[in-house]
């Protein structure tokens, strides 16, 4: 059921790259889902969920019966009307929901019953193809995979096995990314993690190789992955959330479609998602800060204004949401 809370803000100035505007809560935002330069959705902490159709100047916010404390780690939009929704949580507070009619209502599609599991992050090849990561389960990492657009789940099986105390990390809904031809990629976390699991058959089978990310702790490791449309070059970035101003092993980059990957600087500090446009953009962003590249990753500019949790790409537009509520965007080039 739909509680519409429609709040008009106008934008503030531009600073430092971004233009934020107030949004209808002051819970953390780490689901984030731009599907134009005036559609986005995002979803967060407190049961929030909501969406703006005019570029972030009002915003409507939808209650859906039964998710009461859940927190909404990540969200999918296909357009303006339809919408998935995923939780993240102990047990059977790890949860899918899924809209038709702009939020009206809600539909459970899936519930964890796992006691030992936990929804990370989900992503979509098309508007049928869904694939969802969450945390390993006696010893596997829990792969879902979905046909019919989030309609209904059903668990891969074998999935790949996980290193002690590795897992995803539930941050900006970005853990995994997917890419042309059923290619797959998520980052993992903890002391035996800082590792990105390939696949190129939808999510049926996995490679895994090493990165250079840091992961020498249980709180450090991957927590965002990125590919351009060629499925070649792309990016992981990490670090440790609770060190977040230090800058060693928070990047890495592959030109091999994520077969091998070498160390890159020039980010500030941790960061909890990156995304990419056209063919040399890069964006990334984490709670102390943002860059920007418009080389394809090998020089980066900071952009100074507070940081965020997540981040998300549609046209010539990017947009942030991080604690406090706080959404922002600011324009990025596309190239052809």
């Amino acid at each position: 059921m739909l509680i519409s809370t429609l709040i008009t803000f106008a934008f503030l100035a531009q600073a430092d790259g971004w233009t934020p505007a107030a949004s209808p809560t002051k819970a953390s935002l780490r689901g984030l889902s731009a599907v134009s330069e005036n559609t986005a959705w995002a979803s967060g902490a407190n049961a929030s969920a909501m969406r703006t159709l005019n570029g972030g100047a009002s915003w409507q916010s939808f209650t859906i019966a039964g998710s009461e404390g859940l927190d909404f780690r990540d969200v999918h939009a296909f357009d303006e009307t339809s919408a998935v929704l995923m939780s993240a949580g102990p047990g059977s507070k790890s949860r899918i929901y899924r809209t038709q009619d702009s939020g009206t209502h809600w539909t459970l599609t899936h519930q964890n019953k796992l006691e030992k599991g936990f929804f990370d992050s989900m992503a979509f090849w098309d508007r049928k193809r869904g694939i969802l990561v969450g945390d390993p389960v006696d010893g596997r990492f829990m792969i879902l995979i979905t046909k019919d657009g989030g309609k209904s789940w059903n668990p891969v099986s074998p999935t790949p096995p996980a290193n002690e105390g590795e897992g995803a990390f539930a941050a900006s809904g970005t853990a995994i990314t997917v890419g042309k031809g059923g290619r797959a990629w998520f980052g993992t976390g903890g002391e035996k993690g800082g590792r990105v699991f390939l696949s190129k058959d939808w999510g049926q089978t996995w490679q895994v190789v090493q990165t250079p990310i840091r992961h020498d702790s249980a709180s450090a490791g991957i927590f965002s992955v990125a590919f351009r449309a060629d499925g070649l070059q792309g990016f992981a970035v990490g670090g440790d959330y609770r060190k977040t101003s230090e800058v060693a092993g928070t990047l890495a980059v592959t030109a091999d479609g994520g077969r091998t990957w070498t160390s890159a600087t020039g980010l500030g500090g941790f960061r909890s998602a990156i995304a990419v446009s056209g063919k040399v953009t890069v964006l990334a962003t984490g709670p102390d800060g943002s860059e920007s590249s418009r080389d394809g990753g090998k020089t980066w500019t900071l952009m100074t204004a507070p940081g965020f949790h997540a981040l998300s790409l549609a046209g010539r537009k990017a947009w942030v949401s991080g604690s406090e509520g706080r959404i922002a965007t600011t324009s990025v080039r596309v190239e052809n």
